[in-house]
């Protein structure tokens, strides 16, 4: 046998490492031609960047802006200028205080003292933010300096993602040649004196004295970090809008990093962060203050902050600043009456023309400067119950049903959960369920009813019958439809949603009744009627886009009930405050559970207003304190001053509707037999004018209003 043996073949070993030193030669002369390309690419840009840079010693002077207005629907009141002018008193270094010092070192820029205008790490970590969010702005990672240079000299506004880097780099030389010509302590001075802090105050001698009406070396810690903490969303922040709690946070936030860099002890954080804050009262130049706030947040939220403190808008909104001025006059008139009856402090007012949408007056609360009352709180957007003034959206879903307004329900003491006993008496059912058996407002049951007299009167145990019949899905489908946006998850609803059971906004739900008073036809609600650049070009403008979400008959049968006075009489009287002698006026009025809200939402077919009456947070009135007594004279006084040398208008009146069918036709008891019986025994609640049902103990409710019916004597 013959062994073979393998052996590598042999490599000289000289060869090879010759061969790898000439490609390191060529990979390293490659770079090296590659590098001085690269400095001398970048030299000369850097060249040409500089060449076209402005003076560093220009730094104190500042291009003039122009203010962004907002008109009402004229276009000649004005109501708003967010920069009218730039309110600053340039104050020495002497008279700004160690504690706005360092909140704003703390919050802006930490290692403001150890760069020397550019803060490496910064970049680097707003380059890799950029390149996450794929939105390349220029001016993550900034330092003070490049703020003060970027606002004052370069410019902040958008564009392609060269144009973005050329001006961080444009910024970047600039900072340091600022850094260069000036001393820390100059540059932050310089800082301070400039920066936009909100509500027209530039500069932090302005700002103190525009918040707390004190000097800029008169701040408090907790005072001079809730300023700090405006500076990167002024509007937004603003103590006076609608995120002061996220300010109060933001604040919190910077007087801990102030303590983290040394600047305060563990005393003083404590202390600061324990203060109570009160805002100067600010009641200068701010019209229609809920509306306008609304419209200006609109305008930010579509365009951005910085362009609408800046970019010279004109905004024309919808805003009838006569019906706006009587609507605050009424309100506040009435907020102290309520007070004083009721124990209600707050009230809200909205009026929209049904026929455009344009909300025409708007009111949030009773004083938007009260902030020790917060009167800023804006309760035309908050979520609140509407307590009845929900229920016509039940009577609307069941007319689309068949059912006519004469058909007869039963008002009689009824228990709507099926496993619970029929006499309505118990709190739980056979499987543990929670009973339900609502009574009236005013405590008693009156036998036989018609839908009309069930609506127009606010009973409450036939509304709970008329949700039933046209079905609670049915009804959000409808109200959705109509204008309400707060429903949401429809599981949390059951026959109660009724009866104020869920939550709307104030604005949505008289959006919403203008679409019964306009036949049907839905215009949703708007606050801007046109937005205007400087040169006048049109930016924006209000397009109609009238949409069908109701049928005609439907929309005039619900106007013809809450029209009706005398079916309301009985429980309203004939003079309630939804009466009005001279025209026809449809209205309904709310109260939810414990008094905490009163409502009366009413309509002509040019003018949908609606009032809210009760307590910030959430504590109940008196009694006494219902829609009709809170919310009606308030209501029934801002109509009558908003219609006042109008032209009277008349309802359409709905077709005529004839039902041959026990119950629909408003007989119930059948000619050829003596027993009554509830609907249920004669209609399948989704198809009232189809045949009766064969087995009507096949619909849950059926046992128990069928014994409800039976055991009527005395109702």
């Amino acid at each position: 046998m013959v062994k073979i043996r393998w052996r590598p073949p042999r490599v000289r070993v000289g060869s090879l490492k010759s061969a790898l030193q000439n490609r390191a030669r060529q990979l390293a002369v490659f770079l090296a031609w590659l590098a001085t390309l690269g400095v001398i690419a970048l030299s000369l840009f850097f060249l040409y960047a500089r060449s076209t840079l402005p003076d560093p010693e220009s730094i104190i002077s500042r291009q003039v802006k122009e203010s962004t207005k907002i008109y009402d629907s004229t276009g000649e009141k004005l109501l708003y200028d967010i920069y009218d002018e730039e309110r600053r008193t340039v104050v020495p270094w002497e008279r700004i205080g160690e504690p706005i010092r360092h909140a704003t070192v703390a919050i802006e820029d930490a290692r403001f003292y150890e760069h020397r205008g550019i803060d490496m790490y910064g970049i680097v970590r707003s380059m890799l933010e950029n390149i996450r969010s794929g939105d390349v702005t220029g001016q993550g990672g900034s330092t003070l300096t490049q703020q003060l240079v970027g606002n004052a000299l370069v410019g902040r506004e958008r564009g392609s993602v060269l144009t973005a880097y050329t001006r961080k780099i444009r910024e970047l030389i600039l900072s340091i040649e600022v850094e260069r010509r000036f001393t820390k302590d100059e540059i932050l001075w310089m800082y301070l004196n400039q920066v936009p802090y909100g509500s027209n105050a530039y500069g932090i001698e302005a700002a103190s004295q525009t918040y707390f009406a004190a000097s800029a070396d008169e701040l408090s810690i907790a005072q001079a970090a809730l300023l700090a903490s405006l500076v990167q969303r002024p509007s937004y922040l603003s103590p006076y809008g609608y995120h002061l709690d996220e300010l109060l946070g933001r604040k919190n936030a910077v007087i801990g990093r102030m303590f983290d860099l040394g600047f305060i002890t563990a005393e003083e954080r404590d202390a600061a962060i324990a203060e109570e804050l009160a805002f100067q009262e600010q009641t200068g130049g701010l019209a229609a203050p809920h509306f306008v706030i609304m419209a200006r947040e609109y305008v930010i939220s579509k365009y951005g902050e910085d362009i609408v403190q800046s970019g010279g808008f004109r905004i024309i909104t919808t805003l009838d600043a006569d019906l706006q001025e009587a609507a605050e006059e009424t309100v506040e008139k009435y907020a102290e009456i309520n007070r004083e009856n009721y124990r209600a402090g707050n009230a809200a007012l909205v009026a929209v023309d049904p026929k455009t949408g344009q909300v025409r007056a708007l009111v949030g609360s009773a004083n938007y400067f009260d902030i020790e009352n917060e009167g800023n709180f804006n309760v035309a957007t908050a979520h609140r119950q509407p307590g009845s003034s929900f229920k016509p959206f039940a009577y609307a879903a069941a007319f689309q049903l068949g059912y006519p307004d004469s058909t007869i329900l039963w008002d009689v003491r009824t228990e709507f959960n099926p496993k619970c006993s029929p006499e309505g008496t118990a709190a739980r059912g056979s499987d543990g369920s929670s009973c339900y058996h609502p009574q009236n407002y005013l405590g008693n049951n009156v036998g036989p009813l018609t839908m009309r007299q069930s609506l127009a009167r606010s009973q409450n145990t036939t509304s709970v019958k008329t949700l039933y019949l046209a079905g609670t899905d049915r009804t959000i489908d409808l109200a959705e439809r109509m204008g309400i946006t707060t429903l949401g998850d429809r599981s949390r609803f059951g026959l109660s949603l009724v009866l104020g059971g869920a939550e709307v906004r104030l604005v949505d739900i008289v959006s919403a009744y203008g679409v019964f008073a306009n036949d049907g036809i839905r215009n949703p609600w708007t606050l801007i009627e046109r937005i205007e650049l400087a040169d006048g070009t049109v930016l924006e403008e209000r397009n109609e886009n009238p949409t069908r979400v109701l049928e005609a008959q439907v929309a005039r049968m619900v106007s013809d009930v809450l029209s009706d006075n005398n079916a309301r009489a009985p429980v309203f009287g004939f003079n309630s405050p939804l009466y009005f002698a001279n025209r026809p006026i449809a209205a309904k009025t709310g109260t939810t559970q414990e008094y905490r809200d009163a409502w009366v939402i009413g309509y002509t077919p040019s003018l949908a207003a609606g009032v809210w009456v009760g307590n910030n947070d959430n504590t109940p009135m008196t009694q006494a304190g219902g829609g009709i007594s809170a919310a009606g004279p308030l209501w029934h006084e801002f109509v009558a001053r908003a219609l006042q040398g109008t032209p009277v208008e008349q309802f359409p009146k709905p077709d005529p509707i004839f039902a041959d069918k026990t119950m629909l036709n408003g007989i119930y008891v059948a000619p050829d037999s003596p027993e009554t019986h509830s609907i249920l025994y004669h209609v399948i609640r989704s198809n009232p004018t189809g045949p009766a049902p064969s087995d009507p103990y096949q619909d849950p409710q059926f046992a128990n209003w069928e014994w409800a019916v039976r055991a009527r004597s005395g109702y």
